[in-house]
């Protein structure tokens, strides 16, 4: 049976639909940053995923392979990642897309090394025949967040936000944007095949305690 990460920490991927506070340890990722409108045809963003996916298999597929990995155990390929933000707002405003700044992500299992990467790239550059050197080794401490599953369209997050906020706020807690801490996404449905009244969506805030 292959290791799901979705399964095994459902504390960070599957959370109820009520805000909840969460301590999210270190991890490392695959990365890849750009800026603009997500919904942009052809655009920066679906090019960014087309690259992040086939990283991300050579190495899940690698067990296919001659070239064996060190501790590699099967598993499932952990769902796409976002973290977002826009220059001199406090969060993010859904109406000024063109505007985001974006590093899209996914998981990497533990025994992905930097090394590991780095032949993961050389191996997907060959049989691809495309340019992964916008791909990033990514290790990232989230800290103490807020956090709730959103159901519904995207556009309709500002409702699940403002819900997050206010529990947070009643917890003695306060939003803690700022160098490293993002307004941070996780999708756990796939858009292409689900009705956007079904779209499941992690949304997770920094957040910091406050003084009363």
């Amino acid at each position: 049976m292959a290791f799901d990460y979705k399964k095994e920490y459902k504390e960070f991927y599957l959370p109820p639909k009520t805000p909840g506070i969460v301590m999210v340890p270190a991890m490392n990722f695959l990365a890849v940053r750009g800026q603009g409108d997500p919904n942009e045809e052809n655009g920066a963003y679906q090019q960014a995923l087309e690259l992040l996916y086939a990283v991300a298999y050579t190495i899940k597929m690698s067990k296919m392979g001659k070239h064996k990995l060190e501790d590699y155990f099967d598993y499932v390929v952990p769902p796409l990642e976002g973290l977002w933000w826009q220059e001199g707002i406090h969060g993010v405003n859904y109406a000024r897309k063109k505007d985001f700044q974006w590093i899209s992500l996914i998981r990497l299992p533990e025994f992905v090394t930097k090394e590991v990467f780095d032949w993961a790239i050389r191996e997907a550059t060959e049989k691809k025949q495309l340019d992964f050197s916008q791909v990033e080794f990514f290790s990232w401490e989230e800290g103490l967040c807020v956090q709730c599953m959103h159901i519904g369209p995207y556009d309709g997050e500002p409702a699940t936000v403002a819900a997050m906020a206010e529990y947070a706020k009643a917890q003695g807690y306060g939003l803690d944007f700022g160098a490293g801490r993002f307004h941070h996404e996780i999708y756990l449905s796939d858009v292409r095949r689900c009705k956007p009244e079904r779209l499941k969506t992690v949304i997770r805030h920094p957040i910091k305690k406050v003084d009363m």
